[in-house]
């Protein structure tokens, strides 16, 4: 089985369509697929439900779906770096479940893992158990929180080889795997594609099995989310 596409767009054809669940990796702009977003974009599908820890930065990312209100819903756990994204939320104009970091790390893993449900103190007492089952476990309380399976995950990764091992890199690696292993069809963006048996089986960070087809591109922006820079005497001189 071929799992390699030629471009970013081949590799969305006939998956895609409007109202889908999709799963998006990446945490802040470290680790997500830009060429895969900017191919869901000139797609034009819409009413999507989107998973994902945030949505890009304005103009970035998921950021530009939510610009072309592509979007109808986010399950995320963080907002503060998108003004669209808040803007549309506090307008009524976009639905938003917020979920605390680790349970929504947890239900795609659960997802992936073939569990539908799990329980978990966070979130116990406040908004984010309305409405849910609890249940006490020896003296403490638990609310039930249901897996997600996402109909698409779109994947960035570091590299692959041609069978759909991937190996990550550092922190890029954040939400990847899981949003990889839910997917019921997992598209996977890498900087470099090698011959299958490459990669000593120690190394790979996430088997094949998950992967059902990969794309090249070699060189992302991989754009900065936030750039400090330290002021030195000659830069406060010169200001």
């Amino acid at each position: 089985m071929n799992k390699v596409y030629p471009d970013a767009a081949s590799a969305l054809a006939g998956i895609v369509k409007d109202g889908q669940l999709l799963a998006v990796g990446g945490f802040g702009l470290c680790g997500i697929p830009e060429a895969l977003i900017d191919a869901l974009q000139a797609t034009g599908v819409k009413d999507l439900t989107v998973i994902s820890n945030n949505a890009g930065v304005d103009g970035f990312g998921l950021g530009k779906l939510l610009n072309t209100r592509q979007i109808k819903k986010m399950i995320s756990s963080y907002v503060g770096e998108n003004k669209e994204f808040e803007r549309q939320y506090l307008a009524g104009e976009l639905e938003l479940d917020f979920t605390p970091q680790g349970t929504l790390a947890e239900k795609l893993r659960a997802g992936g893992a073939g569990i539908p449900a799990f329980f978990t103190k966070t979130g116990v007492g406040t908004l984010v158990a309305e409405g849910k089952e609890t249940r006490e476990f020896d003296g403490e309380v638990y609310v039930m929180e249901r897996a997600l399976i996402p109909e698409v995950s779109l994947v960035k990764a570091y590299k692959a080889d041609k069978s759909g091992n991937l190996l990550f890199r550092r922190t890029a690696r954040n939400f990847n795997p899981a949003a990889a292993m839910a997917g019921k069809i997992t598209v996977v963006e890498v900087e470099e594609i090698v011959e299958t048996g490459t990669f000593d089986p120690d190394e790979v960070h996430l088997p094949g099995i998950y992967v059902h087809r990969i794309v090249l591109n070699a060189t992302p922006e991989k754009r900065i989310e936030k750039r400090t820079i330290t002021e030195t005497a000659a830069s406060k001189a010169g200001a």
